[in-house]
């Protein structure tokens, strides 16, 4: 066998990597990445033989879990009719999942104009918001992450914007309904929605006729998993509609079944103006995201140039994996799934929290979940990222793959998870926090 056709070890393949590629949000001499080769429902393996619990869904994402044959065996057979087409020109896989779109989005979001992934999502929907409204100002909040790009980097809030900045103008943070942090000192008992009527004050501080929408994930997700109260969306949606501003969900993580409902908001019954997506739309299993507008929206463009446009736009593979993602989504029974293991998994994570005194809270909503690890469950002082890197290495140890951010251990595992999966993924992590205490 020849050099360039013999299999290349694990340590090969890790080695190719690190010469010849840079790993997003690290410092590169730290890598030390999991050389994966194939996986099988909620377990990837790898190159050693080594099988892994995915209980992050790798970047919460694929939600029908690994190498679903129904789309597999799409990609293959659309590869086989069509690989790439102009984005002007209509293709069968992106009508109909526009149309799939369509039927299981909110209210009358009808319109859909397909993107590569999230971040390309909302930098859209902020061009669309803009251009409809004829106003500049966006207003996100602190701990929102909501993609990597220059615009969306400036709407998102964590520890990641300010070494890019500047980034775009017009953009105006909130605070966010985190309430085990709560950043104007409440606690659930003494609360009076400050979340929510500081960004009305903000609004009229700004100047109403300034802003064009609010950005707002579905449940905040990478910082935190942050459930807001029941009364939340459904006042900001009254607030938006009060001063005629769009309210825009990012559901790019938060959306297709990840909080036990289609989208975050069908929790609270509130129709936004413009619904961002990806991730869980094709699972992963190919790049695609959209922006889903009202018709109302979608009809002012009818005689309005829409200064949008994109090489990829509705691409024929990626489409076609998100026509046959759609439908095993509601096969497979997953969205339900997702509500029903949502309710064991809260359960469980309450019990590891009383068990152990490091973990200052837990925060759920469907297979949607964290642990927060702190030194005192007084004072909240955050767990070091020294030791929490140790808890990481132990739950990969012991074959268990999840996001740990900082002092956050999250749990959102592929919907298509059982029960028992469920069980012995948190008996791994309630052993992985024990190296913290004594």
């Amino acid at each position: 066998m020849s050099d360039q056709t013999k299999e290349l070890t694990a340590q090969e393949v890790i080695d190719l990597n690190r010469k010849y590629v840079l790993f997003s949000w690290s410092v590169q001499k730290n890598i030390a990445p999991i050389p994966i080769e194939t996986g099988k429902g909620i377990y990837f393996w790898d190159m050693n033989g080594k099988r892994y619990m995915d209980f992050s869904s790798q970047l919460m994402n694929l939600n029908i879990g690994y190498q679903h044959p129904k789309v597999v065996a799409a990609i293959q057979e659309q590869a086989g009719r069509l690989t790439s087409a102009h984005p002007g020109n209509a293709t069968e896989p992106k009508g109909e999942l526009g149309r799939l779109i369509a039927e299981i989005a909110p209210g009358d979001l009808n319109k859909v104009f397909y993107t590569l992934g999230g971040a390309e999502a909302n930098e859209n929907a902020v061009k669309m918001a803009r251009l409809y409204t004829g106003r500049n100002k966006i207003i996100a909040r602190y701990r929102s992450y909501h993609g990597a790009t220059y615009g969306a980097i400036t709407l998102s809030g964590d520890y990641r914007r300010p070494p890019v900045e500047p980034g775009i103008p017009g953009v105006v943070h909130v605070f966010d309904p985190y309430c085990y942090r709560c950043p104007f000192g409440h606690t659930i008992e003494t609360c009076h929605r400050e979340c929510v009527t500081t960004i009305e004050d903000v609004i009229n501080y700004e100047g109403p006729q300034t802003v064009a929408a609010l950005i707002m994930e579905g449940v905040t997700g990478s910082n935190g998993i942050l459930v807001p109260p029941d009364d939340y969306w459904p006042r900001l949606r009254e607030i938006t509609k009060k001063y005629g501003i769009l309210l825009i969900d990012d559901e790019v993580m938060s959306g297709f079944g990840r909080t036990g409902e289609w989208f975050a908001v069908n929790n609270w019954g509130v129709v936004p103006d413009i619904m961002t997506i990806a991730k869980g739309v094709t699972s992963g299993y190919l790049p695609l995201g959209a922006v889903v507008a009202s018709d109302k929206i979608a009809a002012y463009f009818e005689d309005k140039y829409l200064y949008l446009g994109l090489t990829y736009c509705g691409h024929p593979m990626s489409t076609a994996a998100g026509v046959a993602t759609v439908n095993v989504y509601k096969e497979d029974g997953l969205i339900d799934n997702s509500k029903n293991l949502g309710k064991v998994l809260a359960g469980e994570l309450e019990v590891i929290k009383q068990k152990h005194p490091v973990v200052g809270d837990v925060r759920h909503i469907g297979l949607f979940s964290c642990l927060e690890i702190v030194t005192d469950r007084q004072t909240k002082q955050p767990m070091d990222d020294t030791r929490m890197g140790a808890v990481r290495n132990k739950l990969v140890e012991d074959g268990l793959s999840t996001f740990v951010n900082h002092n956050l251990i999250f749990v959102c595992p592929p919907l298509c998870i059982n029960k028992d999966e469920l069980l012995e993924g948190l008996g791994i992590i309630d052993r992985a926090i024990s190296l913290l205490e004594g």
